[in-house]
């Protein structure tokens, strides 16, 4: 069944993935009427509804190619982080020695099932961050890669991974597709760790040990493993958690808290508001104009905070080099539809989730 006959005008632009109608409807059909509502339900694609100033838009994709998914980079990825991240769960729950060279098969297949504890609780945090992300997208039929694991280094230098990310191969439509992508993963994440670092700190015990290198900061979280301490900084939401749930401080975390810590740590990385990270698309969705002017202004504050924790500063360059030093944002397809009235509270979790999940300083040294 045509479309056309419903609508006073349409424009029509072909992508390489994809062909977006913005379609304004005819006034006798914005209800929509029960014709519009049979023919939408045989239209070969998704479509969503967009109020403006001349009238009812539907805004209609359908998809004209498929890409074909690398799974074999996609699954041995995963492996991989699986792996490195179970070895550094494995020093957090003293399973393991620090000594790599009296790492035997006997000797880790004793251990991994310790670093298991974190490792799974980590990986079921990042993986959910990234699946939100890409079933959203999906949802808009954007052209989307799976998710992308990246192994990282062992303790003292990291914790068995350096994230993940997944890869938008296409432009977005407007400001509420942009939205929808950007907070999904920061909103799936933060509601995953939530529970993991609540049952780890349950799980944690006091810290009874020295603390080298203490600074005048309060310590109330280390991360230890063998003989060495990291000194964890705190976020609202990890201080209202443990004063909630944990009386003892400071706490050497139990490796389903370093988890669930760390999620928190990625969330709040993410939302930052530069350049193409979740943040920077949430706040261009909300304002393109002010997007630039967030983003510097974050920028010299995590510098400036880069004095506390020198972590902020190669993060600051990340995204700077990532952004080709103008840590702007892409433009999408139609940036002057306006952002519907229903995703005002994407917004405001969005930077609630910001505001729970920042820590000055993560690590206290």
């Amino acid at each position: 069944m045509s479309l056309t006959p419903f609508l006073r005008a349409w424009r029509t632009t072909p992508l390489h993935d994809r062909e977006v109608i913005d379609a304004l409807v005819d006034q006798a059909h914005e209800a929509p009427s029960p014709e519009l509502h049979a023919a939408l339900g045989q239209w070969p694609g998704s479509y969503y509804w967009s109020d403006e100033s001349d009238g009812r838009h539907l805004v209609l994709t359908r998809p004209t190619s498929e890409a074909r998914e690398r799974w074999g980079v996609h699954t041995l990825l995963l492996i991989g982080v699986l792996f490195t991240m179970t070895l550094a769960g494995c020093l957090f729950a003293d399973a393991l020695p620090e000594s790599i060279a009296v790492w035997t098969p006997a000797v880790l297949l004793r251990a991994f099932p310790h670093g298991l504890s974190f490792s799974l609780p980590l990986l079921a945090i990042l993986f959910t961050h990234e699946m939100g992300h890409y079933i959203t997208a999906r949802r808009y039929q954007l052209s989307v890669s799976p998710p992308y694991f990246i192994p990282g280094l062992l303790p003292p230098w990291g914790i068995g991974t350096f994230g993940a990310f997944i890869r938008l191969r296409t432009i977005v439509n407007d400001r509420r597709q942009l939205l929808d992508v950007g907070a999904a993963g920061p909103i799936a994440g933060f509601l995953v760790a939530l529970p993991i670092l609540g049952y780890g700190l349950v799980k944690s015990q006091p810290w009874l040990g020295p603390i080298e290198h203490m600074t005048p900061l309060p310590i109330g979280m280390v991360m230890a493993w063998g003989d060495g301490v990291a000194p964890l900084g705190d976020s609202l939401i990890t201080w209202l958690a443990r004063h909630a749930l944990a009386a003892s401080t400071p706490l050497k975390l139990h490796p389903i808290a370093v988890a669930g810590w760390f999620g928190m740590f990625v969330t709040m990385l993410n939302l930052l508001p530069m350049a193409q990270l979740d943040g920077g698309h949430i706040v261009y969705a909300a304002s393109p104009r002010l997007h630039q002017r967030v983003a510097r202004g974050i920028w010299i504050l995590i510098m400036l905070l880069g004095w506390f924790w020198i972590g902020w500063l190669f993060w600051g360059f990340i995204v700077l080099m990532l952004s080709r030093g103008q840590l702007r944002h892409p433009p999408i397809l139609d940036a002057y539809r306006p952002l519907p009235g229903s995703r005002r509270w994407l917004l405001i979790t969005s930077a609630l989730l910001f505001v729970l999940t920042f820590a000055p300083v993560p690590l206290v040294r």
